[in-house]
Formats: C-alpha cells, structure tokens, sequence
C-alpha cells in the first residue's frame, strides 16, 4: 500500500483518538480538491457520527470539500489487522508492479501476517506484501 497510512491519515487518526476514541479510520484520501474519510465504529456508523467527525474536522475545509462516510459492503483494506478480521472473504486487489501476471486479483483471503497477505486467486495462492498493494477492498455479496 503506498504507505500503509498516510501523514494526512495518521494526523487525522491523531485527532479523533482524543475525541472518538472509537472511531476507527479506515482510508483517508485526497482525490482532486476533496477529502474522503472513510470511517467504522463497534456499533455501526450512522450520520450522526458522520457529521460528529466532520465538526472534529472542520478546518480541513480551508483546504478540501470533506465527506466522511461508512466503508460500505465494499470496505477498504488498508492495514495488516484489516485482512486478518477478515481472513475466509473475498478482496480485489490492486498492484503496484505485476506479480504471477496480475497487476489487480480477486480471491479469497486465507492468511495475513504483519508483512504480507495470501489470496487464493483463480489461478492460485499469492502471497503478496502490503508495500506492492495500491488499493484493496472486500467484495460485496461474500
């Protein structure tokens, strides 16, 4: 992944931790002039959380149109923990450099450790090390 978490997620995370202690960040990131922050709670996220993180975050408006949002059935996967919570479903997986002939992969999550994720792909089990991983998420209807 880029860098597992960027400086503006980690800052982000920094910020929420004092007063959300729950919220978990999941993906930040800047596309065009807008920050999209994709947030997860033990008990659901709901608007008002949503718009509770967006007054944390008000500032970052001189900057960006912000959105804070669920992940979705399509969560993101940016951290070691979030592909083991997860080991058994299915992910898509974009690549930075091909690896077996793929540059992106769907299959099924069957390990992950503190380095690297397993798929079982259609045509076998990768495993593949987070630093070579762009983008992934979990596929909906697994």
């Amino acid at each position: 992944m880029e860098e597992t978490v960027t400086a503006l997620q980690t800052e982000i995370e920094a910020r929420l931790a004092g007063v959300e202690p729950e919220v978990e960040v999941l993906l930040a990131e800047v596309a065009g002039s807008t920050l999209r922050l994709f947030i997860d709670h033990p008990e659901g996220v709901n608007l008002a959380l949503c718009e509770r993180v967006s007054g944390h975050l008000n500032d970052y408006r001189d900057r960006y149109s912000l959105e804070v949002s669920s992940p979705g059935l399509d969560r993101p996967l940016t951290k070691p923990q979030h592909y083991t919570r997860f080991l058994g479903r299915r992910a898509h997986v974009r690549l930075r450099e091909a690896c077996a002939g793929h540059r992106q992969l769907t299959g099924e999550l069957v390990g992950a450790s503190e380095s690297d994720v397993t798929i079982a792909a259609q045509d076998g089990v990768l495993t593949i090390p987070y630093e070579q991983i762009v983008r992934s998420n979990l596929v909906p209807g697994d």
